[in-house]
């Protein structure tokens, strides 16, 4: 069955949303509850929001998401907050459509780079294996920024 990609955040996707964010293992409590906290966001201001949100669907089930918005003191640069996919859902392609149709909608809104962040920690490896199958290339380390010892990587790709 295709995918089917909306923009809006409902009040039924919170839940949700909160729900494929934790069942993936990677993120703490406060990270969960930023993930949240940018949906309402969306969901409150619209399109008057700095939080884009793309959310992949099948049979009307939300699998995954994608959270990005415009570098406000940039030209043309986006950051990719999130991206999740649920754990269950993943291998089948779905994170690869999600950034697809991200970057087309970056592209539309005349963006010329896009740039993720993630963990040096070793669980992140699939994360960062996804990032550079993906086109992007890791541009920076920021040593001991979310702890000692965890690095924060930081990944671009030219669109």
């Amino acid at each position: 069955m295709p995918l089917i990609f909306r923009e809006q955040i409902e009040e039924k996707d919170l839940p949700v949303l909160r729900q494929l964010v934790t069942a993936t293992g990677f993120f703490t409590e406060a990270e969960i509850a930023v993930a949240v906290e940018l949906a309402e966001d969306n969901l409150h201001k619209k399109k008057a929001s700095d939080y884009r949100f793309l959310l992949a669907e099948e049979a009307g089930t939300l699998l995954g998401y994608t959270c990005y918005g415009h570098i406000t003191i940039t030209q043309s640069a986006y950051d990719l907050y999130w991206i999740v996919v649920s754990p269950e859902c993943q291998g089948r392609g779905i994170g690869k459509q999600l950034i697809t149709a991200t970057e087309n909608n970056i592209r539309k809104a005349d963006g010329t780079r896009l740039f993720a962040e993630t963990s040096s920690q070793p669980k992140y490896v699939s994360t960062r294996q996804f990032y550079e199958k993906s086109g992007f290339a890791q541009e920076a380390t920021v040593r001991d920024f979310y702890a000692p010892g965890d690095n924060k990587l930081i990944y671009a790709r030219a669109l």
